[in-house]
């Protein structure tokens, strides 16, 4: 009886192995994952609450002066309406343009990849200083605001809202369903925002999140251009008062983490759902 029963078990004991090996895995990545960004995270904290003088209690004054600060509150208030018109900017140029590509003309794929994929091989400073006299006019046409910085960043986010918007395309049946959406009656632009938008959404929130997070940590074109986004900010009140701007990185960086949960739990809300069952139907 246990010699017939051990060619079954077997197979299912080493199912059971491999399974809890892959659980070991997962539990030492994510851990090793996790120390390589909250220690950091933790240090930045330490420091930023750490008292003036050897063995000093530790306080929270800086954290109470981020509130105090406004060219600190005025350069977040910029910086997020600078990333939500980045992001949107950048949504709106690339959905319809690799909708196009994809079914219209599939040759021009690898032209388009390498024009969208070309700001990483530009460093920033060569950039800047391509851009500087297209900025004086802008600045002449549009008046000195910070949602100049729009276009540029624009063109900075392109590599990684076209892998995200690429990726969530090629997920799906893309012509069946813009075909299926024409023959009953509707316009492109319809097609694409009834029938498309709805369906790479977890593709457009992953490169809305990534273009947020590209604007609120860069620094060298508002530098180089002469504007005062929350990374410049941050460098000015640094010279002044380390502890404030380490307290206001911290807290950007708990921002990120809540986007990034919140994009999780809207991906997740928004994932494939299992079909109820039809009663009566064998």
């Amino acid at each position: 009886m246990s010699a017939a029963s051990s060619p079954a078990s077997s197979p299912a004991s080493s199912r059971a192995r491999r399974r809890r090996r892959l659980t070991a895995f997962r539990v030492v990545v994510l851990a090793v994952v996790g120390v390589f960004f909250l220690l950091p995270l933790a240090a930045l904290v330490e420091f930023s609450t750490r008292g003036v003088g050897i063995g000093a209690p530790r306080t929270l004054a800086p954290w109470r002066e981020l509130g105090g600060r406004p060219e600190l509150v005025t350069a977040l208030q910029a910086s997020l309406e600078l990333a939500a018109v980045t992001a949107v900017g950048a949504l709106v140029l690339m959905v319809p343009t690799l909708v196009w590509v994809r079914l219209r003309v599939p040759r021009l794929a690898r032209v388009v990849e390498f024009l969208c994929l070309l700001p990483l091989t530009v460093p920033p400073v060569a950039m800047v200083v391509g851009l500087a006299p297209i900025y004086l006019w802008v600045t002449y046409l549009t008046g000195d605001r910070i949602q100049n910085l729009a276009w540029v960043y624009v063109v900075a986010a392109l590599p990684f809202v076209y892998r995200s918007l690429d990726t969530g395309l090629a997920a799906i049946d893309l012509r069946t369903l813009v075909e299926a959406a024409r023959s009953l009656g509707a316009s492109w632009p319809t097609a694409i925002w009834r029938v498309v938008v709805p369906n790479i959404t977890t593709a457009m929130l992953n490169a809305g999140l990534l273009t947020v997070s590209l604007v609120l940590g860069e620094f060298t074109f508002a530098e180089l251009l002469t504007y005062d986004n929350l990374q410049v900010v941050l460098l000015q009140l640094g010279l002044a008062d380390p502890g404030v701007t380490v307290a206001a990185t911290a807290g950007l960086l708990f921002f990120v983490f809540l986007l990034l949960l919140a994009l999780s739990y809207v991906s997740g809300r928004r994932g494939p759902r299992a079909r109820p069952r039809r009663e009566g139907v064998s």
